[in-house]
């Protein structure tokens, strides 16, 4: 049934003249059948920059929004309009118009994870690849920086600056414990440990590196280790093992897995692709708005 599907999705794909985009997290299955896999921002710029008129994008729904605000010429499709961020819904565009009047002066930083209205009301994003990047060019005295406050808490050690955080951050992401680390290291005492910066400090503290999947994928490739422990959602290790097949990874925890990336099947994506659904656009006020904040990150970092 899975190979007559393949061929079914395959065949639509280039009848519909469509790019297939799946996010790192993904299904093994769904990762497979994808033209370009990656994280979230890298994804809405390959779709930016396709030929591709039609975009299914095999993700959470503020990545397919984001995608939409890059293209809006484009018709972009969710297979799951179910498959939410929690951590991105953990804000709206109210929170950070109230955060902005308690601190007027302070500039307001947001990732990339967040709904089309909270960017909108953004001065810059930022992704965890370049968070501390464009935080440590920032010259203003006080900055907002929205939702994670564990990222927030790992660029305000980076950069030494200090940040107005919010209480949000990823339900998956903080399953992760400092014993899971340990249990780990004592059973692969030679493997790099490698976590995601949404991680709990005190995760971070006791890992090699604290990477972004984008960064993960070029440090394990041009890492001279051969085993490595990874600290973030379990659907990268399918990622990492297929780019190196001649290295082992381990989850740092099984408990780690997403379950709104998990939404995404093969019968969805196939459905998307026949109804021509769900269509994901955001408004041309939000979406202008909203482009402002990401071009200030192209720019600064």
């Amino acid at each position: 049934m899975s190979t007559e599907l393949i061929q079914k999705i395959e065949q639509l794909k280039n009848k519909r003249g469509a790019v297939i985009l799946a996010h790192n997290y993904q299904l093994p299955e769904v990762q497979d059948i994808a033209d370009y896999r990656g994280d979230s921002l890298e994804l809405s710029r390959i779709a930016a920059k396709s030929d591709k008129k039609l975009i299914v994008f095999c993700g959470v729904y503020f990545m397919a929004e984001t995608a939409s605000i890059l293209c809006p010429d484009k018709t972009i499709l969710i297979p799951d309009p179910q498959a939410g961020c929690p951590m991105a819904n953990m804000i709206d565009a109210e929170d950070v118009r109230q955060l902005k009047e308690r601190h007027p002066k302070a500039v307001v930083v947001g990732y990339v994870n967040t709904p089309a209205e909270v960017k909108a009301e953004l001065d810059v994003c930022c992704t965890s690849t370049n968070a501390v990047d464009i935080i440590s060019k920032l010259k203003d005295e006080e900055i907002i920086f929205v939702p994670d406050k564990y990222l927030a808490d790992y660029v305000s050690r980076k950069t030494g600056k200090r940040l107005i955080s919010w209480e949000g951050y990823c339900p998956t992401h903080v399953k992760i414990l400092p014993e899971d680390i340990i249990k780990k290291i004592r059973q692969y005492p030679g493997a790099k440990v490698i976590v995601h910066p949404e991680c709990r400090p005190e995760v971070i503290e006791l890992a090699d590196e604290a990477l972004s999947t984008g960064r993960m994928c070029s440090y394990v490739k041009s890492s001279p280790a051969k085993e490595f422990i990874v600290g973030t959602e379990f659907g990268m290790i399918y990622r990492l093992q297929q780019d190196n097949p001649d290295k082992k990874f381990y989850p740092a925890s099984e408990r780690a897995t997403c379950p709104n990336m998990k939404r995404t099947t093969l019968e969805k994506v196939l459905w998307s692709l026949e109804e021509n659904k769900t269509e994901v656009r955001v408004s041309d006020e939000i979406r202008r708005k909203a482009r402002r904040a990401i071009d200030k990150m192209v720019e600064l970092a």
